[in-house]
């Protein structure tokens, strides 16, 4: 397992500020050091990525499309092997580790099929001996944040299409799961990217940061995280104009109609709450359940999440992992304090279980019935295991409390007729939303929020767009 950083085509451990520890947060043990790199090294690689972006941005189309399909088909045959390296620094359940693996190699495969969407094209115009001509070109050097929670597959979304662009890329991995990065970096370089094309830096990520987007040099920056990060990094990206695609914070509401499925919204419950122990940023947050079948969904609910099994993710049928620190446990613990004091009534779990010589990071799926919006699990969001419910009387209350929130990333709705819960769906104010269904994300769609919860589409044409110029030639031949 490569834990150097790739900088200017070499797998090196030279840092400025000596070393990271990587550590399993289901074990609190030191699985691996990574260097602690700043400024020096950022520069480096900026450098060596600008040397080679002319180069790269040459390379033939189907050239760079085959090394993402061969990537593509070396992230699924080395599936289990990198889903171990997920689950280690991560703590989420090798099972879902392994659908992150598959979900990152379809991001390869679905950059590389896009390519031919990048070919030149005529615009018909009414002046004669005149033709138009649209071409689309890298926007240069790329930039890529990535949180700790989807390790391998928000680089792969980020990465995948900007290679298919012919964009060379500058990628910086959290500080709690860069393994991921490094594996996949290793797996780019096995199937024929040239070395210089990637760059991969752990460290103190203000420094990083700050050295790329102030630079000039970068033209694009990815980043998924918070929203409060993301205000930080546009400030900068200001300075150069550097073209951004953000994808900040989620809080996504859970709409159940009167009419619903109740078996079904249970099962989507389920998956869309309790992925990760709740650490996604497409998790539902709020959920928002008509009056009629409040208290049946809560009953049911309650049991079924009282069932799935809170292991370490290396167990192989473990459904809850760790969350990823104390300080994310402290938050859950907070939200469901607050909750209760302010009249919730605790259904199912509500404390951490304590598994004999591990770290008290293991919180219960937990359901909070008689919620209300000045909560703080309605206003912030929660990032754990946490279902807190409200009942409302009708479809328009259960709109006006999804879209009172300034985050718009996903929603979900779930109903018994599809005319008026697809009606209900169109009406919130968010980039994704699932229809009776808890699993929106795809790799051939676009992904991305309004309002605070940023712009710009990661995923299919849409992705690939976002790391291209358009350029419009009026050409007048004047050949005989």
């Amino acid at each position: 397992m490569e834990t150097r950083n790739l900088i200017a085509g070499r797998w090196t451990d030279i840092s400025s500020s000596g070393s990271l520890e990587v550590v399993d947060p289901a074990s609190d043990k030191v699985i691996a050091r990574v260097p602690m790199c700043g400024a020096s090294e950022a520069l480096s690689a900026l450098n060596s990525a600008y040397e080679f972006q002319p180069e790269w941005e040459a390379t033939p189309p189907a050239q760079r499309a085959a090394v993402l399909h061969a990537t593509a088909k070396l992230l699924v045959a080395r599936k289990d092997a990198l889903a171990r390296i997920i689950t280690q620094e991560c703590g989420k359940p090798l099972a879902e580790a392994a659908g992150e693996v598959q979900y990152s190699a379809e991001y390869f495969l679905c950059a590389a099929n896009e390519i031919q969407a990048l070919n030149e094209m005529e615009v018909a115009l009414d002046r004669p001996g005149v033709r138009g001509v649209v071409r689309h070109r890298a926007v240069g050097v790329c930039a890529a944040i990535t949180p700790w929670n989807f390790p391998l597959a928000m680089l792969a979304r980020k990465i995948a299409p900007a290679l298919a662009a012919g964009c060379t890329q500058l990628a910086k991995p959290a500080e709690e799961t860069p393994l991921s990065a490094f594996a996949l970096a290793e797996i780019l370089l096995e199937c024929g990217l040239p070395p210089q094309c990637l760059q991969v830096l752990t460290g103190d990520a203000k420094s990083i940061a700050t050295t790329w987007l102030m630079d000039g040099r970068v033209r694009k920056l990815s980043f998924t995280g918070s929203t409060e990060t993301g205000r930080l990094l546009l400030r900068q990206c200001a300075q150069e104009i550097v073209r951004c695609s953000m994808e900040l914070g989620g809080h996504a509401a859970f709409i159940i109609l009167a009419d619903a499925d109740l078996q079904l919204a249970v099962q989507g419950a389920l998956q869309a709450k309790f992925r990760n122990a709740g650490q996604t940023c497409i998790c539902p947050n709020r959920f928002l359940v008509h009056e009629n079948i409040a208290s049946e969904f809560t009953a049911r609910v309650a049991v079924a999440a009282a069932q799935l099994k809170i292991a370490p993710g290396m167990e192989a049928d473990s459904k809850i992992g760790p969350l990823i620190h104390d300080a994310a446990v402290e938050k859950v613990r907070a939200h469901v304090a607050d909750a209760l004091a302010r009249g919730g009534k605790l259904v199912c779990g509500g404390r951490t279980k304590e598994i004999p010589d591990r770290p008290d990071r293991f919180y219960e799926p937990t359901v909070i019935a008689n919620c209300d919006p000045s909560m703080l699990c309605f206003e912030e969001e929660t990032f754990g295991p946490v279902i807190p419910i409200m009942s409302v009387s009708s479809e328009r209350e259960a709109i006006e409390v999804a879209n009172s929130s300034p985050f718009g990333l996903a929603g979900y709705v779930f109903g018994g007729n599809d005319k008026t819960t697809l009606a209900v769906a169109q009406q919130l104010q968010c980039g994704v939303i699932g229809v009776n269904e808890a699993v929106p994300s795809n790799a051939r769609a676009p992904f991305g929020g309004v309002k605070w919860s940023g712009f710009g589409r990661e995923g299919g044409v849409w992705g690939l767009m976002e790391y291209v110029t358009t350029q419009y030639l009026a050409v007048r031949s004047l050949d005989k």
